[in-house]
């Protein structure tokens, strides 16, 4: 719970209900870790994964829709704004991700690239 709490940046009471909550709906399950009775293993079930995919499908579809009704000169702006943005936020995600492991592993954080 504290690692999925840190993610969502939220508290672990919140995530703690959350998950009870999402386990009433059927859409996960939570299990105790066989090697730490005091760690839970929360795992998407096949429902919830379900759930996600047409939540992840009706956003595409919305965001698309959205986009059609662009003008041309607007969609040109948007592609090159886009390929502008995407390689920064790779980067933005890549570092995160770095500094989380090295976070979890107790390796001192470097400074980000400039």
């Amino acid at each position: 719970m504290t690692v999925l709490a840190a993610a969502a940046s939220i508290g672990q009471p919140a995530m703690t209900e959350l998950v009870q909550r999402l386990e009433r709906q059927g859409l996960v399950t939570r299990v105790e870790d066989p090697g730490d009775g005091r760690v839970a293993l929360v795992t998407v079930t096949n429902d919830g994964r379900a759930l996600l995919d047409d939540q992840q499908r009706g956003r595409r579809d919305r965001m698309a829709e959205l986009l059609t009704a662009l003008p041309a000169e607007d969609e040109i702006t948007l592609t090159l704004a886009m390929h502008v943005a995407l390689p920064i936020i790779r980067r933005l995600i890549d570092d995160a991700q770095q500094s989380r492991t090295q976070a979890d592993s107790g390796t001192p954080i470097s400074q980000s690239r400039t």
